[in-house]
């Protein structure tokens, strides 16, 4: 039985069809790479699937279980957690203020939170920042806090939204290695992501989505050869 599986997927707001027809599933120890052109409807699956907005068909199956419709907090008790393409940590509260406030989902008391919070801090090289202040940080690290705060509800698969994004060539070399080692640590990952060197690097497959609909799935040197992936980037008559 696969991890996550999405069968059927869609999402109309009034007339528009941002989402259909999505359908894929999501071994244990896979890293899956979502891409498209802008407006594809990548950050739409990212919502259905972690429950920020109810699908308008379809359905989401976590480890067997239909968590199709669940609210956010329930999907992240169930080991989903996702972060958003704008990073969103409480600014005024410490570095690690920010994780163990994430840790309590798990842990009762605050010590234990704590020191969860740490650990996970130690894990992504964060550690001389944890008395910090979030907004003291470069962009990277918040990037990085954002998934230490993931981490701290212990999630089977990540979803990250654009963790590159506004990143110089070293920042996403160190992104890599940190997804591969997530993978590594037993945590299945979805990421959206335009920088197309780090997709072929580190994602076991690629789905394309074009305008709501996948276009294609499979081995990213697959992928990028697909006449239709390239005629969904580059427009009809350029390949």
């Amino acid at each position: 039985m696969a991890l996550l599986e999405v069968t059927d997927l869609g999402k109309n707001f009034g007339g528009l069809r941002a989402v259909s027809g999505l359908s894929f599933s999501l071994e244990a120890d896979e890293i899956l790479g979502l891409i498209g052109p802008n407006g594809a409807g990548k950050t739409t699956a990212f919502n259905l699937m972690a429950g920020f907005i109810p699908p308008s068909s379809g359905e989401v199956r976590l480890a067997g279980r239909n968590i199709t419709g669940l609210k956010p907090h329930a999907i992240v008790k169930l080991g989903v957690a996702r972060t958003f393409q704008v990073v969103k940590p409480f600014r005024k509260l410490s570095v690690l203020e920010n994780v163990t406030l994430a840790a309590f989902l798990h842990c009762r008391r605050r010590d234990e939170a704590m020191a969860e919070a740490r650990r996970i801090l130690a894990l992504l090289d964060l550690t001389d920042k944890a008395e910090g202040a979030a907004s003291d940080l470069t962009l990277a690290q918040q990037k990085r806090l954002e998934i230490a705060r993931c981490l701290a509800t212990r999630p089977k698969i990540l979803f990250l939204d654009e963790p590159m994004g506004g990143l110089n060539a070293t920042e996403v070399e160190a992104a890599c290695d940190l997804v591969l080692r997530l993978r590594r640590d037993g945590i299945a990952v979805i990421l959206v992501e335009h920088h197309m060197q780090a997709i072929m690097r580190i994602s076991d497959r690629v789905l394309v989505l074009h305008h709501g609909v996948p276009i294609a799935d499979g081995r990213p040197e697959a992928v990028v050869r697909n006449p239709e992936v390239i005629r969904a980037y580059l427009g009809e008559g350029k390949t």
